[in-house]
């Protein structure tokens, strides 16, 4: 049995996989009229990717669009996510300066969840995690890799590894060479939701492991990415048509 994962009133992990759609502005412009957008499509979470913001590293204006995201979004949940260049964001930050963005966020209580790379420092992840929870803010353990995808084993590895430093939902994200990695993402993911009670969010990137963003009542992923406009990752697909696929599937493949 899965432990449910509340922020506000949405309830991730039951039920048809939760879709979220991404901020991707690099002005605050850009951000706010996306969070707009996002308002009135009524999404189950948004996502601001901040590494896209050209002025990332100014803590007062990072503050600034996280009150104005809050506001425009109406209740709508926010993740909060600086996604590094090595897992295929915008851009690199030293890790005292992504501890210190991260907590940041948090204090503003604007956000519901912050993203934690976890797989490449764990000792600094869990610490990070325990802060984030003092600060009443979920935590989405993160694993991304946008040239190829691991091995089973190495997948579920990752996954419980999220698990053991603290992360509330367990997320990996990868980029198929073929069919077989597709099933390699739907396989770990079947395996893992065994083995925690965390949600479990992953998904196979692009053309090919576009199946994996709408099957997740099947195999046990809890959120899926959408996109309006431009999207954070490669095969997001349109939030309206990924609504219709996910009520589909959860009617008549569970």
């Amino acid at each position: 049995m899965t432990d449910i994962v509340c922020v506000k009133k949405l309830r991730i992990g039951e039920g048809i996989p939760k879709i979220c759609v991404p901020i991707v502005g690099d002005t605050w412009k850009k951000i706010f009229d996306e969070a707009d957008k996002i308002a009135e499509t009524s999404p189950d979470l948004a996502e601001w990717r901040c590494d896209f913001f050209q002025e990332i590293d100014c803590p007062e204006r990072v503050r600034e669009v996280l009150n104005g995201v809050e506001m425009r979004l109406k209740g709508i949940p926010l993740l909060f996510t600086f996604r590094s260049r090595e897992e295929g964001g915008e851009r690199t930050m030293e890790p005292d300066s992504y501890r210190r963005l991260n907590l940041m966020a948090a204090e503003t209580k604007k956000v519901d969840l912050v993203d934690v790379e976890c797989c490449k420092d764990p000792e600094m992840s869990k610490r990070l995690i325990r802060e984030l929870h003092g600060l009443g803010v979920k935590v989405v353990g993160s694993s991304h890799n946008f040239q190829e995808t691991p091995e089973k084993d190495e997948i579920i590895r990752r996954l419980m590894q999220m698990d053991a430093v603290g992360a509330d939902i367990v997320k990996l994200a990868a980029m198929p060479k073929d069919e077989g990695d597709l099933l390699k993402i739907l396989c770990a993911t079947n395996e893992v939701k065994g083995k925690t009670k965390k949600p479990v969010v992953t998904m196979s990137m692009g053309q090919k492991g576009a199946l994996s963003r709408i099957c997740g009542a099947v195999f046990g992923s809890a959120i899926t990415f959408g996109s309006m406009g431009q999207a954070s990752a490669p095969g997001q697909i349109p939030v309206e048509e990924l609504r219709g696929l996910l009520a589909n599937i959860h009617q008549y493949c569970r």
